[in-house]
């Protein structure tokens, strides 16, 4: 018998090739079928990106760099701490904070989906998911940093960690030069979320 070639028989023909498309395709079909509620759906959304998100992690950072006894406690058993400022849940049990050195460089990726700190860092963005990223940075880290606009001195090693869905790590960028006098803040404003993943670095005071 001929196969009859109907749309229903091959859901990815319902799709459109736009990724953006695509998932606003998904969306509407899922609705249809009430297995998602679309204003669910907009406020867990809201929340990551505007109330939990880098601004979270930034705080952590600056925290770091101007208190040392909070920095020694986050590097030695960061829950405790990250649950008394709220910034702990879904996506976010069990944290490890990785501090980058005039020795090394850190740098955070999830070989085998895109496993991330939501609580700390909001949603994760679209290349920290991309095959291209989870493969490349493990075989060559140094070649994907500078495609970030990132150089690392040849006499700083790069270190790459696995997140996973048991373990997520934050990266403490270097606190920029300059910077003494300014209050956590100021220091806040400094740290971006690529810092916090190793694909970038904390902004400059001029920045």
């Amino acid at each position: 018998m001929p196969h009859d070639h109907h749309d229903h028989d091959h859901p990815h023909a319902l799709l459109p090739p736009d990724p953006a498309l695509r998932v606003k395709a998904l969306e509407t079909i899922l609705t249809d079928k009430g297995l998602i509620d679309p204003a669910a759906l907009d406020e867990i959304i809201d929340t990551y990106q505007n109330k939990i998100g880098p601004q979270n992690g930034a705080k952590v950072v600056a925290k770091m760099w101007s208190d040392p006894e909070f920095r020694a406690a986050m590097l030695s058993d960061p829950m405790p701490l990250l649950e008394e400022m709220g910034f702990y849940g879904r996506q976010g049990e069990h944290m490890v904070i990785v501090e980058n050195t005039d020795d090394v460089h850190n740098v955070v990726v999830c070989t085998l989906c895109s496993c991330y700190p939501w609580p700390l860092l909001g949603i994760p963005p679209g290349w920290y998911k991309s095959d291209a990223y989870r493969s490349r940075v493990v075989r060559e880290p140094r070649k994907v940093l500078q495609e970030f606009g990132v150089n690392i001195p040849e006499e700083t090693s790069v270190r790459v960690w696995d997140s996973t869905a048991e373990i997520r790590y934050l990266v403490v960028p270097k606190r920029p030069a300059g910077t003494e006098g300014l209050d956590e803040a100021a220091l806040e404003a400094l740290v971006t979320r690529d810092s916090m993943v190793g694909t970038g670095l904390a902004l400059e005071p001029a920045q």
